[in-house]
């Protein structure tokens, strides 16, 4: 059974032109210092966080078919469960789009998700440029396990984008430069900026957001990269 550790029960934003609910699952294997949802990571917190059961949220579903279109699975990472082909089905099987939201770490997974039409649409966090990876992801990470996942993407056998979190004291702007580069001929890539809000490193609570105007100068360099490059 997959651990459910919280329910969105209606989302505007989060999956691109459609009405949804987002449902967040338990476990990470990342480790960002700059991640607000702590009670999905660490096990001393995700200890304290109330779980949904399975059937709790079926029935949530069920009683929503006529006003959702869609279902987001977030986490923590939702793809370091290997349950997570069955509940894509089982989401499916009731009628709704399927969007996940992965940091690209397990590209089998993914390739499955895609190769079975479990999902519809995949929003990959891209975290940092290759040298910097681990730093940003706060573990030990295989970039060729990331490029991977970068590469069965943009074979654009689904609807997808590239999104990076801009983090004060990880990402210089030649840092975006890079990893825009690293992408370059994606569909879309989205630039967010960062919240000083509930990070799992205390410190990064301290640290300051860059001005949207930092943003915009970067987006102006790398938007003739994509079909679509935007700031959230």
């Amino acid at each position: 059974m997959i651990e459910i550790g919280g329910l969105q029960k209606l989302t505007l934003i989060d999956y691109p032109g459609r009405v949804a609910a987002t449902v967040f699952l338990i476990g990470c294997n990342f480790r960002c210092p700059f991640c607000y949802s702590g009670e999905l990571v660490l096990p001393e917190r995700i200890k304290k966080q109330p779980r949904i059961s399975e059937k709790d949220y079926f029935d949530f579903l069920k009683e929503r078919k006529e006003l959702l279109e869609g279902v987001v699975i977030c986490g923590g990472e939702p793809t370091i469960h290997k349950e997570l082909p069955d509940f894509c089905k089982k989401i499916k099987d009731l009628g709704f789009l399927v969007k996940l939201d992965t940091n690209g770490s397990n590209p089998k997974m993914l390739e499955k998700l895609i190769d079975e039409k479990l999902i519809n649409y995949v929003a990959m966090d891209l975290k940092a440029p290759k040298t910097k990876y681990s730093q940003a992801a706060g573990v030990e990470v295989d970039t060729k396990k990331i490029q991977k996942s970068i590469d069965i993407l943009k074979e654009e056998k689904i609807d997808y984008e590239f999104r990076s979190t801009i983090v004060p004291t990880i990402h210089a702007k030649e840092d975006v430069i890079k990893m825009a580069k690293w992408i370059k001929g994606a569909k879309k890539y989205y630039l967010q900026n960062f919240r000083p809000e509930k990070t799992i490193n205390p410190k990064f609570e301290k640290i300051k957001s860059y001005p949207q105007e930092f943003l915009v100068s970067i987006q102006k360099v790398i938007s003739p990269f994509f079909e679509v490059c935007q700031i959230r």
